[in-house]
């Protein structure tokens, strides 16, 4: 491995002090972890990428029960599964895995092909790390995962240069990985070294002095473990505007849109969205009848991972809609439909009580 560093330790040595770590402080109760089965793991990696474990032991039993197996999500609406994903966020990762479930169901006579990594990466929304977790912990096979909280752990014990996500570094950490990786307790390995990262090699709060790589550790023998991993070079973060229309009939309920399959918030349901307001101006005249706008709400943003979206909710209320519009239901905020909601919509609509068109929502 020519790209590897020097190893800090033999494997063999590696393996031992994690794995007596893990048998003493690791976390042993997690929900996926009892079944282990390849469909359990997969759902709770999916969540578990940007998502703490705390936040997601939630959402993955809500979805356990409605999808305890993998050919109930296939056969799921994606409405359905977007509204048990609603505030978990980037929900690309649920469109996904709805996708890979139907092809699985469809190819693969409705399992997850762990036989191989390529098998599973082929899968939409798979990666190489996920894939690693999903066999090492359902089936016991070799296979090395490269997690953010494993790219932390390396990084500071080797006191490794660069952002990780640059190619030539993922290099260098991916040899690692699958240097200490063991052939045996695989599904321990794979969670302790997640739980490494994630409860003691912590990144802005690393427990060294109770680390059982204290003395091996570049980054804690330079005084400054919190330098590595390097920060990705950040840009600053654009602007962009949005009118959103909280349009409500007589009786309280509010019109949403469905949005596009893919892009932002592909297959959520919003607000109508305006850049101006004199382009919302013409679709209320074009479809609502009687109109009365009321003061705009003040605006609050929406923080995405390339910008900023700045949203100013505009209320109406109206009679009804002209003519009939297949883009969209009226939402009674008394008895919500199982629909999946926009974040900040969501906020929106939890704020509102019945003919109230006046909500101040914080910062979504």
């Amino acid at each position: 491995m020519a790209d590897m560093p020097t190893p800090r330790l033999a494997a063999s040595e590696f393996q031992k002090r994690l794995l007596a770590w893990f048998d003493r402080d690791g976390r042993h109760d997690l929900p996926w972890q009892s079944p282990r089965s390849a469909y359990r793991v997969w759902v709770s990696e999916i969540m578990l990428q940007q998502t703490q474990v705390a936040t997601v032991i939630g959402y993955f039993e809500r979805f356990m029960l409605r999808f305890p197996t993998l050919e109930s999500l296939a056969k799921a609406p994606q409405d359905e599964v977007l509204h048990l994903w609603t505030g978990l966020g980037y929900y690309a990762r649920a469109r996904n895995m709805h996708k890979a479930a139907q092809v699985a169901l469809a190819e693969h006579n409705g399992e997850l092909p762990t036989e191989s990594i390529d098998a599973l990466v082929a899968l939409p929304g798979i990666g190489r790390s996920t894939a690693g977790a999903i066999i090492a912990q359902s089936t016991g096979q070799r296979a090395a995962i490269l997690d953010g909280n494993v790219k932390r752990s390396l990084t500071r014990l080797h006191a490794l240069l660069g952002w990780p996500g640059k190619p030539d570094v993922e290099r260098k950490l991916w040899a690692l990985a699958e240097y200490y990786t063991p052939a045996e307790r695989l599904a321990d390995y794979t969670q302790a070294m997640m739980d490494f990262g994630a409860t003691l090699c912590k990144r802005s709060k690393p427990d060294c002095l109770s680390c059982p790589f204290n003395d091996v550790c570049l980054a804690y023998a330079q005084g400054e473990p919190k330098r590595y991993p390097e920060s990705k070079p950040k840009k600053a973060l654009p602007t962009r505007q949005t009118i959103m229309l909280m349009l409500r009939d007589q009786e309280g309920r509010v019109w949403l849109e469905q949005r596009p399959p893919s892009g932002l918030w592909g297959g959520l349901w919003s607000l109508p969205q305006f850049e101006k307001h004199s382009e919302l101006n013409d679709w209320l005249e074009d479809n609502a009848v009687n109109p009365k706008r009321e003061t705009t709400s003040p605006s609050f943003y929406h923080t995405f991972s390339h910008f900023r979206l700045e949203i100013t909710p505009q209320p109406v209320s109206c009679d009804r809609l002209g003519g009939v519009r297949e883009s969209g239901v009226w939402y009674d905020v008394n008895h919500p439909p199982a629909l999946g909601l926009a974040a900040p919509v969501k906020a929106l609509l939890s704020q509102l009580t019945p003919f109230s068109l006046n909500p101040t929502p914080g910062h979504a």
